[in-house]
C-alpha cells in the first residue's frame, strides 16, 4: 500500500506548485507532452486505495482507450506513485518551473529526490503555517521606533519592506489591545511598500502595559498623525481589520486627505447591537461549550450585563486574581470563535490565555466597549456626513461570510451607505489569516500597489 502521508503530500505538491506538468514519455527519443496537474491529480485519486502495482496496471489498461491527455495523465500519475516505492518503466515527470531535481521518475535516485522534496514541503508548512497561502514570505523589520505621544504613553511601531518605497501603508491592528506581530507585514509586497505596524496605546510593545488612562479612539487617531508626520509621509494606504476597520474608518473620516486607499476586513462599527451579539447573547448559540467558559467567570447574579461585570474585574476592582481570571476567559472566548474551523484548544489557550496578551486585550477591549468606542452616537461611522468624507477614497472590504465575531451585517450596512466600495465575501470566519480572506486582502494590496 502507498504511504498515505507521502501520497497526499506528493499530490498536493504537484497540484499546488505546478499548473502544468512537463512530461517526457520516451527517455531515448525525448518525446514531450504537456498535461495539466489537475488531470494528473484526478488520476492519482483513481489510483489510490489499493496496491500501487494493481492500480498502475489498471490505469495503464484503462488509458489504452482514453484521450492523449488521459493517457499522459495516467503515465505521469504512475510516475508519481513510483516515488512512493514502486519502480516504473522509464517514464518521468517534471515541471519547467521547477529545478531539475524536482522530478517523479521510475529510477530509485530521482524517486527519492521527489519524495524528499515532498517531505521538505510538508516540513516547510509546519514551520510556516502560511506557506501555502498568498501571503508574502516572512520578513524582519527594518527598524523599530518609539514615539512619546503624551506625558503617559509611548507608542512602539515597526517599519518593514522597502525604505525607499513610494507606497506607504499603515497597518491598524484589531482588538483594541491586540498589538502587532511580524506576520501582519506579509499582506504587502515588500518591494513596493514601506509597511508601518503600530502597537496602539497600552498593548504590544507600547507602554504603559495595559493602561486605560488617556486611551481612546481619538487618541489613537492623533497618534497615527504624529507617526505620519515623523516619517514625513504625505499620504498612505490604511489597512485594518475588526477593530482595525473601526479605527481605520475613524482615522480616514478625520483625515480624508491623508488616505490613498482603504483596505478593510471583518467590519466592526462598534454599535450596541454588535456588542450585544458577541458579548451578551447571539454568538453564544453557535459556540455553547465555549460560551460556558466565558460565563463561568461571572457569578449568575451579574450575568444580565457581561460588559459591566467583566469591566469591574478587568479594572481590578475585585483584585488581581479576579482580573487575570476574567482577562483569560474574555480573550479565549474570542480566540475560540475567530475561525471558521476552530483551532485546537491548547493552541488558543496558549496564545489568548497568556497574560501578556490577555490582560491588554481584554482590559482595553472592555474599556472601549464600556465607553461605546468614544463615539458621540451609536452608528456614528455610518452617518451620511461621515461617509461623504471618504467616498473619494478607493476602498476594498473583505468579509468572512461566517464571521461570528463581527457578523457580515456590518459590512453589508457599510456597503449600503458606501456603494463606491468594493465588497468581497469569503468562505471564512473572522480571522485575517484564513486562506480565502488572505487571498482577497493580498489581491487588494497588490492592485493598489501598482497604482
Amino acid at each position: 500500500m502507498i504511504s498515505s502521508r507521502i501520497f497526499n503530500v506528493s499530490r498536493k505538491l504537484l497540484t499546488s506548485r505546478f499548473s502544468a506538468v512537463y512530461v517526457r514519455t520516451n527517455m531515448n527519443e525525448g518525446t514531450e507532452k504537456v498535461v495539466s496537474s489537475a488531470s494528473v491529480s484526478a488520476t492519482i485519486d483513481k489510483m489510490a486505495g489499493a496496491s500501487v502495482a494493481a492500480k498502475v496496471s489498471a490505469a495503464e489498461s484503462d488509458s489504452a482507450n482514453g484521450s492523449a491527455e488521459s493517457n499522459t495523465s495516467y503515465r505521469v500519475a504512475a510516475a508519481v506513485l513510483a516515488t512512493c516505492g514502486v519502480v516504473g518503466s522509464g517514464m518521468y515527470a517534471t515541471s519547467k518551473k521547477s529545478s531539475p531535481n524536482v522530478a517523479a521518475t521510475g529510477t530509485a535516485g530521482t524517486s527519492r529526490s521527489f519524495t524528499a522534496h515532498a517531505e521538505a514541503e510538508e516540513k516547510a508548512v509546519e514551520k510556516d503555517p502560511y506557506a501555502n497561502t498568498k501571503l508574502y514570505p516572512p520578513i524582519q523589520p527594518l527598524e523599530v521606533r518609539k514615539i512619546q505621544v503624551s506625558p503617559l504613553h509611548t507608542i512602539s511601531y515597526s517599519i518593514y519592506g522597502n525604505p525607499d518605497a513610494k507606497k506607504n501603508v499603515l497597518f491598524v491592528h484589531g482588538g483594541p489591545g491586540g498589538g502587532t506581530n511580524p506576520a501582519m507585514a506579509r499582506y504587502f509586497d515588500p518591494k513596493i511598500y514601506r509597511i508601518i505596524l503600530v502597537d496602539q496605546r497600552g498593548c504590544g510593545d507600547s507602554t504603559p502595559f495595559a493602561e486605560l488612562r488617556d486611551n481612546t479612539t481619538w487618541d489613537s487617531v492623533r497618534d497615527f498623525e504624529k507617526i505620519r508626520q515623523e516619517l514625513k509621509i504625505e499620504k498612505w494606504q490604511v489597512f485594518g481589520g475588526s477593530w482595525g476597520s473601526t479605527l481605520a474608518l475613524a482615522y480616514a473620516q478625520e483625515h480624508p486627505n491623508r488616505v490613498t486607499e482603504l483596505v478593510l476586513r471583518g467590519i466592526f462599527l462598534l454599535r450596541d447591537a454588535e456588542i450585544q451579539w458577541f458579548y451578551q447573547s447571539g454568538a453564544s448559540f453557535l459556540f455553547p461549550e465555549d460560551w460556558a467558559l466565558y460565563e463561568a467567570a461571572i457569578p449568575e447574579n451579574e450575568r444580565d450585563d457581561y460588559i459591566k461585570a467583566y469591566g469591574r474585574r478587568l479594572r481590578g476592582e475585585l483584585g488581581e486574581e479576579e482580573k487575570l481570571k476574567a482577562a483569560k476567559a474574555w480573550s479565549i472566548w474570542e480566540g475560540r470563535t475567530s475561525k471558521l474551523v476552530q483551532e485546537p484548544w491548547d493552541a488558543v489557550k496558549d496564545k489568548f490565555g497568556d497574560p501578556k496578551f490577555a490582560l491588554p486585550f481584554a482590559r482595553i477591549e472592555n474599556h472601549y466597549f464600556t465607553h461605546k468606542g468614544f463615539f458621540p452616537r451609536d452608528g456614528f461611522l455610518l452617518e451620511p456626513k461621515q461617509i461623504n468624507k471618504i467616498k473619494h477614497i478607493p476602498t476594498v472590504i473583505v468579509q468572512g461570510r461566517y464571521d461570528v465575531v463581527c457578523p457580515i451585517r456590518s459590512a453589508y450596512d457599510l456597503k449600503q451607505v458606501f456603494p463606491e466600495a468594493t465588497l468581497h465575501v469569503t468562505m471564512a470566519g473572522h480571522s485575517s489569516f484564513e486562506t480565502e480572506t488572505i487571498a482577497k486582502l493580498v489581491e487588494a494590496t497588490d492592485a493598489f500597489g501598482k497604482q
